[in-house]
């Protein structure tokens, strides 16, 4: 029961800051989609957007360079995932690191949700995937970390963790705090499940999520400039769906949107 404890101790800080992001940022998303009206108000820097990623990667670097964290942390959570494993591997964390990725583009489409064109949030999705690209692979093969496993030495950071947390903040900043929540989730299960996985270190997962949380906001600080130099005019998404009838027994609904 204790190391089960203090596995979840070490795991619920990635999710209580992502949570603290949520409500923080929350109320940006919610009065743009009450007014019903476009503002650059969201896509400017806040320095407040860069607490949570400099809290979580100053955690992250400090286990990496400290041989407390390393022992009291880093070992006692691998120790207890192993417990709780038992010889089980579940590797589904493949796989959902992508969902709130693709949460993020899809949501929009649906009526009322969010307040970008399809080009506009793929101009965000890719600059912030290639954000963390950068940023990730510079640090893995730079520091070239030793993984809990021993299969190669670029653990520090986690990748699959700062995909999952990119995704997640971009959906948190679209779409509002109810689909940011389920998003989050999902990024700190894939977190979680690269530590159960015997993947990565907690440290490791750390400072992925802080990756992610910074390259998702530099997707939203770039969208200005990409909007200019791209010639990208910005319309508020319009649909419009117009029941008709043929006269000869023929029903249907007529369907429009303009992205």
């Amino acid at each position: 029961m204790r190391r089960l404890a203090v596995l979840t101790a070490a795991l619920c800080i990635g999710l209580s800051a992502s949570a603290q992001e949520i409500s923080e940022f929350a109320p940006d998303t919610l009065s743009v989609a009450r007014a019903g009206v476009y503002t650059l108000e969201d896509e400017r820097f806040k320095w407040p957007q860069i607490i949570a990623p400099t809290v979580l990667l100053g955690a992250g670097t400090f286990g990496l360079c400290s041989p407390w964290f390393q022992k009291r942390i880093n070992l006692p959570v691998q120790k207890a995932a192993e417990d709780i494993r038992g010889g089980r591997y579940l590797h589904f964390d493949d796989y959902i690191v992508f969902a709130p990725a693709v949460m993020y583009f899809t949501v929009g489409f649906i009526p009322r949700q969010g307040e970008r064109t399809a080009g506009e949030r793929a101009l965000v999705l890719a600059t912030s995937t290639a954000t963390l690209a950068i940023l990730v692979n510079t640090m893995k093969y730079t520091i070239r970390a030793p993984r809990p496993d021993s299969d190669g030495r670029n653990s520090f950071p986690s990748g699959h963790t700062a995909t999952a947390f990119m995704g997640a903040e971009l959906v948190r900043h679209e779409y509002g705090p109810l689909w940011g929540l389920g998003a989050y989730g999902i990024a700190t299960t894939t977190a979680i499940m690269r530590i159960y996985n015997n993947r990565h270190w907690t440290s490791d997962v750390l400072a992925g999520a802080a990756i992610g949380i910074l390259s998702a906001n530099v997707g939203y600080w770039l969208l200005p400039l990409e909007r200019r130099l791209f010639r990208l005019e910005h319309h508020r998404k319009k649909w419009v769906a117009v029941p008709w009838c043929s006269g000869e027994g023929q029903y249907g609904m007529s369907f429009a949107m303009v992205f």
